[in-house]
């Protein structure tokens, strides 16, 4: 860990938000947490809830307050931003979350020019290269949440299926946090054999449409909790806990964060989650992992979507 005192500021304290301070404070990661929102009665609600439950873990503090109480924060989350709605794509909401974002950016750098920027807002993607640009931060500085929750949820479905502990399976969600995101088939590991080769045997249950199956599942997972629930966020919050352990611990584990592409993949100037080292400063280095040519296509055409909708909001927004 970088420091014996870490501060950790989180700008929403909405349901991703406050959920993420909790699993933040289960994790003992952050001596100072600090929330802050618009809402300043939710968010010192919120806070006060947390600091309640002081006594049953490592010391920390908790506080609601403003921008300048998150000064010289390690790490500051931003999770701020319209909530997604039952049948609203994460790109419909590209505009709302642009003017909050403009507002947020230039405030957080202001009291903390030296800090790791997480951004887990929608669209991530979208809203980590905006982050980047309005910030003036080196890239490295600059992270997405990405695809890390969505490759938990290829796994767990994958686990389901072959009724496997999801730990003992290796493999990727990459590209846009949403609708073209594509699966890794290729480099899937389970046991040490690609996915057909453990069908035929360990399990002799795989359907032709699995992968088809299965990637579905994920891509309409969030539509399907938000459907049932109003919106998802424990296992946003568990995904953002193990970027944050990552950075604080140095860990440099391999996490499908959304970073800035400069020639990785073929693709520039564009943020995308991929497999990327995270350590204490960041993003290390992006890992260019082998990909048939049909998931490299797809993960071109991911990038075309994102770049195409990047383009139309920045050129007359930003």
């Amino acid at each position: 860990m970088r420091n014996t005192s870490v501060k950790i500021s989180i700008i929403g304290a909405g349901f991703v938000g406050s959920t993420t301070a909790f699993a933040l404070m289960m994790g003992g990661l952050a001596s100072d947490i600090v929330i802050v929102d618009i809402n300043k009665e939710k968010a010192e609600g919120e806070a006060m809830d947390l600091a309640h439950g002081e006594f049953f873990v490592k010391p920390v503090n908790i506080v609601s307050g403003d921008y300048k109480d998150t000064k010289d924060s390690d790490i500051v989350i931003i999770t701020a931003g319209v909530a997604q709605k039952p049948g609203e794509t994460r790109l419909e909401m590209i505009d709302k979350n642009l003017k909050i974002f403009k507002g947020i950016i230039p405030e957080v750098v202001k009291y903390n020019p030296n800090a790791i920027l997480l951004v887990v807002s929608n669209p991530v993607d979208i809203l980590s290269y905006i982050t980047y640009r309005l910030s003036g931060f080196p890239k490295e500085r600059v992270i997405g949440s990405g695809t890390v929750l969505d490759t938990s949820r290829l796994r767990y479905k994958l686990s389901e299926h072959f009724k496997i502990d999801t730990r003992n399976i290796h493999t990727y969600i990459m590209g846009e946090h949403g609708d073209s995101e594509i699966a890794t088939w290729s480099t899937t590991k389970i046991a040490g054999m690609d996915i057909e080769d453990y069908c035929n045997n360990s399990c002799q249950k795989c359907e032709e449409s699995l992968k088809k199956d299965t990637l579905d599942g994920v891509k309409n997972a969030a539509y399907e909790v938000i459907s049932k629930k109003g919106a998802t966020y424990y296992a946003v919050a568990l995904a953002i806990k193990r970027i944050v352990e990552s950075i604080l611990r140095n860990e440099n584990s391999i996490l499908t964060v959304s970073t800035l592409l400069q020639g990785e993949y073929g693709i520039s100037d564009m943020y995308l989650g991929v497999p990327s080292i995270v350590g204490v400063d960041g993003v290390e280095k992006v890992i260019e992992i082998p990909l048939s040519d049909s998931e490299r296509n797809k993960l071109f055409e991911s990038a075309a979507t994102l770049k195409k909708t990047l383009n139309e909001a920045i050129d007359t927004k930003l």
